[in-house]
């Protein structure tokens, strides 16, 4: 049966998804690992639990997506990565802030919302104008790294400035052992985003998927993750504003560095209606994820970013139908 899991089982491709699931169990592993070492470090420095988020925590949890993405760039599928990029995005705030929200009371630090928030809408908006020819070039690629760091250099600022009030977060404040952890997470992340990859890819082609969608829904939910465990340890443990502040950091992360990065190695082709409806959910589900005047978030409004989510998925699928 062409175009069918069927069809490409009887060709042995059950081994890919083996591949599949078990780069996803690893990247849950590693990101974890990555996440407690990166942060554990942080604590030592006396960085706040915020900026803590926002940053290390973001990036560490959005180290899958950015071995997804040279990888799938490098064999020339940079399509893929931008996919990944986007439809993490959605999880994070669709499906990780909204189960975190609807399971443990949340409140964030309005002051790191207002840092995280409007950037995290201009990048979206800055991929939206980038893409407007049908193209994701190197130029692109250039300006977004370049927002990218502008940003970063503003939260290391803040950083410095608010290093003093520092309080602690998860994480091991034993330097050696996050080392450990910090390295083994990286090693297996690597390893993780190859086998989510190469998975993934041949998962889609038997479903007669897009690339842009096989990124979007089978790499995203699984490079996410570390961002979901992440998220839930740090409410559980009494510092949701670690959870929130990842969240939106890793949504900057993703659409700035990484699909900057995919798009530096290889240019990319944005011409498809899927990632007009990927960046249009985004920008909703980011509008959806604003706090009240008191930083807190309702139950409801957890379950208002899990059915956004759930919209995206329907319309993605409906189109590619």
């Amino acid at each position: 049966m062409p175009g069918s899991l069927v069809g490409v089982t009887e060709k042995g491709a059950p081994m890919y998804i083996i591949f599949l699931v078990s780069g996803i169990a690893l990247a849950a592993f590693g990101g974890d690992r990555f996440v407690r070492g990166a942060v554990g470090i942080s604590v030592a420095l006396r960085i706040p639990a915020g900026i803590i988020g926002a940053t290390v925590a973001a990036f560490a949890t959005s180290s899958p997506e950015l071995s997804v993405s040279v990888i799938s760039a490098l064999e020339g599928d940079p399509e893929l990565a931008l996919g990944d990029a986007a439809g993490s995005n959605m999880v994070n705030l669709g499906v990780v802030l909204g189960l975190t929200v609807m399971l443990v009371s949340v409140t964030a630090r309005w002051v790191d919302i207002r840092r995280e928030l409007p950037v995290a809408v201009g990048a979206l908006g800055l991929v939206a104008l980038v893409i407007a020819d049908g193209v994701l070039g190197r130029g692109d690629a250039i300006a977004m790294l370049s927002l990218f760091f502008v940003w970063l250099t503003w939260v290391v600022f803040d950083a410095r400035r608010e290093r003093s009030a520092a309080g602690a977060v998860i994480g091991d404040t034993n330097t050696l052992r996050s080392t450990f952890d910090l390295v083994v997470g990286l090693v297996v992340l690597i390893v993780a985003g190859r086998l989510i990859v190469l998975g993934a890819k041949e998962v889609g082609d038997a479903l007669g998927w897009d690339e842009f969608l096989v990124g979007a829904v089978l790499v995203a939910i699984g490079t996410s993750t570390p961002e979901l465990v992440t998220a839930l340890v740090a409410a559980r443990r009494g510092h949701a504003e670690v959870g929130v502040g990842t969240v939106l950091g890793s949504n900057i992360f993703n659409t700035l560095l990484i699909v900057g990065v995919a798009g530096l190695i290889e240019p990319i082709d944005a011409s498809s209606t899927l990632i007009a409806i990927a960046i249009g959910a985004g920008c909703v589900v980011t509008i959806a994820a604003v706090p009240n005047r008191h930083g807190s978030f309702s139950r409801f409004r957890g379950l208002l970013l899990l059915s956004v989510y759930a919209g995206y998925l329907g319309a993605l699928f409906v189109w590619n139908a």
